[in-house]
């Protein structure tokens, strides 16, 4: 399709966007990815919700969009998202950022379980169009704050509550997650785009490697590569192999542009035994604490940094644990988690 318009931040045109090529009138506040790219489709088709999802099938059928490709599902609401300030004005349209931010959801209940009741609303606007990812989920205004509902197992929800609260007790900057009714909740942490979450692929494309994402943060800010790295410190104890760049990221200064802080860690749901409990449990040659530890071998910066993160014990590990309801080993996750410490605390020590 043909895409013409504006690029906005709130109600600045930072780019003007003919037949989908781009002119920039603001580099400060173009999103990173374009920044980066250029590429406006692209962009367009990255904030998306997960078709795959059976509910987003659902969700897609009751807004009458069943043939609607990601472009056209995502300019149906302006392609504006709860944890940012971008938008697209398309030509002839005399609007507003506060006409597109969004006030409401009357499509929660069916994004997050498929409910009936919710198939049959009139069409209205609604974030889950961009609501991205691939478990079933929603966003949920509560007490004037959106909230982000998942679903998961109970291995999948005791993974990102364990996680958050472990986190927090080594000291780092983590996503709150609470327990509700069989799912888990969390707050936006933009605070309703009081600042701009940009993920990471706007910096390195689709390139994982803990090397090029390193020395990639490093040379924005030292202070961004060590947030990072404690990001991954904590995927290699708890086992997330889920880590991609679309679910770690920036926070901007939704006024400047100018990139604040790593956000705070989340979706950490498919990690530890979310999966099944690996038969691996001592964590030699363990690809995660590999891929880890090559890192603080290739880049001295890393490996100074890291000398000093703190090292979870078990007592750390067992409070944790005791803080939530869902039933668990106890002492396979310690044992689990203590051994991945150690082959890290092993690696350092030579």
């Amino acid at each position: 399709m043909k895409i013409n318009g504006n690029i906005m931040s709130k109600d600045t045109v930072v780019a003007t966007v003919k037949d989908g090529q781009i002119t920039v009138s603001d580099t400060a506040l173009l999103p990173l990815y374009l920044q980066r790219t250029g590429d406006v489709e692209s962009w367009l088709r990255g904030r998306a919700i997960d078709t795959h999802r059976t509910n987003s099938r659902l969700l897609k059928k009751a807004l009458r969009l069943t043939l609607a490709d990601d472009v056209e599902l995502v300019l149906k609401v302006n392609a504006a998202a709860i944890t940012d300030s971008y938008w697209f004005r398309q030509d002839g349209a005399a609007i507003k950022y506060e006409d597109v931010r969004f006030k409401e959801n009357y499509f929660d209940k069916l994004a997050l379980h498929g409910d009936p009741d919710s198939f049959n609303q009139p069409y209205s606007r609604t974030p889950e169009l961009t609501n991205i990812g691939s478990f079933e989920k929603c966003w949920r205004l509560t007490g004037g704050k959106w909230w982000m509902i998942k679903q998961g197992n109970e291995l999948e929800r005791f993974s990102e509550l364990f996680i958050c609260r472990l986190g927090k007790a080594l000291g780092f900057e983590m996503a709150d997650y609470l327990p509700e009714n069989g799912t888990i909740k969390s707050p936006d942490f933009t605070d309703g785009a009081s600042v701009n979450y940009e993920a990471a692929d706007g910096i390195v494309g689709d390139d994982e490697d803990y090397i090029v994402n390193f020395k990639a943060f490093w040379n924005l800010s030292p202070e961004l590569a060590k947030q990072y790295l404690q990001i991954i410190y904590m995927d290699t104890l708890c086992f997330n192999m889920d880590r991609h760049t679309k679910n770690y990221g920036v926070l901007r200064n939704a006024e400047s542009g100018e990139i604040l802080r790593m956000a705070p860690n989340y979706d950490n749901n498919i990690a530890l035994f979310a999966r099944g409990i690996p038969r691996n449990l001592d964590r030699t040659n363990d690809k995660l604490v590999s891929l880890y530890c090559g890192l603080l071998e290739q880049d001295s910066s890393a490996l100074e940094i890291a000398k000093h993160y703190p090292v979870p014990t078990k007592e750390m590990i067992e409070g944790c644990i005791s803080q939530i309801s869902i039933p668990i080993d106890k002492e396979t996750v310690c044992k689990f988690i203590t051994n991945g410490s150690n082959q890290i605390q092993d690696n350092l020590s030579r």
